[in-house]
C-alpha cells in the first residue's frame, strides 16, 4: 500500500470515527442510561460486563447515586470512568451472589458461546439481570449488525464474533435456565430519525430478567 493509500485509509478510519461518535455514540450513552435507570432496582450492587471504558454506567450513576457499579472487562482501557477488573471473558473472578445485578449491554454477540457468560451472570447474582443486545431476525439484518459493529468497535480490537440470535434463540437460552424476561423492549429509540428505521427497533432489545 503507497503512502496515499495509507493516508487516505486512515482519514477514511477518522471520518467514520468522528460521525459515529457525532450522531451515534453521545445519543446511545444517554439514551442507554435512561432506559437502564429505570429497570435497576434500588440500592443495587451492579456488575457491568464488558463494560469498555465504563462511560455508560458512569452516565447512570449521575441519576442513580443510590447504585455501587464494578465494571469487568478483556482488555483494560487506558482511561475508565469506574473500576474495571480484567477477566479471561468467560468466567467472572467473584463468588457466588455477590452482585444485585449484572449488566450484558451489547457484549454477549462478542461471544462464541454466550451460555457461558449467561450462567456466569446468573451465578453472581442476586436479583436481576440485565441484558441489552441485538435481534437477527429480518431480511439483511446480519449484514447491518456486522457494520455496526466494525464501526462501533474494530478500532477498540473488541473481538467480533458477530454472534447474533433471534428472538426464538435468545427465549431458547433463556428457558434452558429457567429465566424468562419480566421486561422485554424493542423500542430502544437509540438513535435518530431516520436512522432509527434502519438501525432500531427490530434490531435492538432490553430485557431485564428477575431471579425473585
Amino acid at each position: 500500500m503507497s503512502v496515499a493509500q495509507k493516508a487516505a485509509a486512515v482519514a477514511d478510519r477518522l471520518f467514520i470515527k468522528n460521525i459515529y461518535e457525532a450522531y451515534v455514540f453521545k445519543r446511545r450513552i444517554s439514551v442507554l442510561a435512561g432506559h437502564l435507570s429505570i429497570l435497576i432496582p434500588e440500592g443495587a450492587k451492579v456488575l457491568d460486563v464488558g463494560c469498555g471504558d465504563g462511560q455508560l454506567t458512569n452516565a447512570i450513576l449521575q441519576s442513580r447515586q443510590d447504585i455501587t457499579v464494578e465494571g469487568i472487562d478483556i482488555v483494560m482501557r487506558e482511561k475508565t470512568a469506574i473500576p474495571v477488573t480484567v477477566f479471561d471473558g468467560r468466567y467472572f473472578p467473584y463468588p457466588d451472589a455477590c452482585f444485585d445485578v449484572v449488566l450484558l449491554i451489547d457484549m454477549l454477540h462478542h461471544t462464541t458461546d454466550q451460555m457461558v457468560l449467561l450462567k456466569e451472570a446468573l451465578r453472581v447474582t442476586r436479583k436481576a439481570i440485565i441484558i441489552k443486545d441485538h435481534l437477527c431476525e429480518r431480511f439483511g439484518a446480519t449484514a447491518i449488525l456486522r457494520a455496526m459493529d466494525w464501526v462501533g468497535n474494530a478500532r477498540y480490537h473488541v473481538s467480533l464474533t458477530y454472534n447474533y440470535w433471534s428472538k426464538k434463540e435468545w427465549f431458547e437460552a433463556f428457558n434452558s435456565l429457567n429465566l424468562t424476561p419480566k421486561e422485554w423492549i424493542t423500542d430502544v429509540k437509540l438513535y435518530p430519525f431516520p436512522a432509527n428505521l434502519i438501525f432500531g427497533r427490530a434490531l435492538q432489545f432490553i430485557a431485564r430478567i428477575d431471579l425473585r
